[in-house]
């Protein structure tokens, strides 16, 4: 295990006491998460539970003529594959890694072994599943009721919140993906942005220029999502 990955990178995993974290530990294997790699997929069973680091993954829900639309988004704030400890084993939805970077996978079977434990693993990733249903409710409020400017800055700061630096790699036609809007309202919230200087944007790269400007435009959503986060959990989500 290379010496620049921990798995304490995750602030889950981070939060747990020294003796749940090095019983834990010899099961974590550090994996890379590219950039569009299906975690999981709508239906699928799923093997493991996975804890970003340094990437973000996507929650999608796919419908059948194809269009899909964002319903959450998990990075180093949690973990990927609450259906393995929810009791379905499966989920509607699918798992899609829209920033690249690392994570680590725990397989089901010593989830259940920590889970049958009854401990902090198992208390922190129940919270955790309340914290990211309030996500799933509030981005489909948002979705139906705010401007697409508006749902582009929550996206765009719930995004950086999960990652170092203030760069995405993300296009505009994949960012309309998440969305669930046509791309030509994308084109038009970003290019906004960017005259007004709060946002670079440049061959699939954008730049975050002035966040305390994004954070005064965003619509209510955003804190919302992120209040409930500190509520839950032990830790307070990275902020640049």
């Amino acid at each position: 295990m290379s010496s620049r990955h921990t798995p304490k990178q995750n602030h889950l995993l981070a939060a747990l006491p020294a003796a749940d974290y090095e019983r834990l530990l010899p099961d974590l294997e550090l994996i890379a998460m590219p950039l569009g790699w299906a975690v999981y997929e709508a239906g699928g069973q799923l093997s493991y539970l996975y804890f970003p680091t340094t990437s973000i993954v996507s929650l999608l829900y796919v419908m059948q003529s194809g269009a899909s639309a964002e319903i959450a988004i998990t990075g180093n704030d949690g973990l990927v594959g609450i259906a393995l400890f929810m009791g379905g084993e499966s989920t509607p939805s699918r798992a899609v890694v829209q920033s690249a970077g690392n994570g680590y996978r725990l397989k089901a079977s010593i989830l259940k072994r920590e889970f049958a434990l009854g401990g902090h693993l198992q208390q922190l990733a129940l919270r955790y599943t309340q914290a990211l249903i309030t996500q799933m409710a509030q981005t489909a409020v948002c979705n139906r009721h705010h401007a697409v400017d508006q749902q582009l800055c929550r996206w765009l700061l719930l995004s950086l919140d999960r990652l170092q630096g203030n760069e995405l790699v993300m296009t505009q036609g994949l960012i309309a993906n998440m969305l669930g809007v046509r791309r030509e309202g994308v084109t038009e919230a970003a290019g906004k942005l960017q005259a007004d200087g709060l946002i670079q944007y440049s061959r699939g790269r954008i730049k975050v220029l002035d966040r305390a400007e994004l954070e005064k435009r965003v619509c209510e959503c955003y804190a919302v999502v992120k209040k409930e986060l500190v509520r839950l959990l032990p830790y307070e989500i990275h902020v640049t």
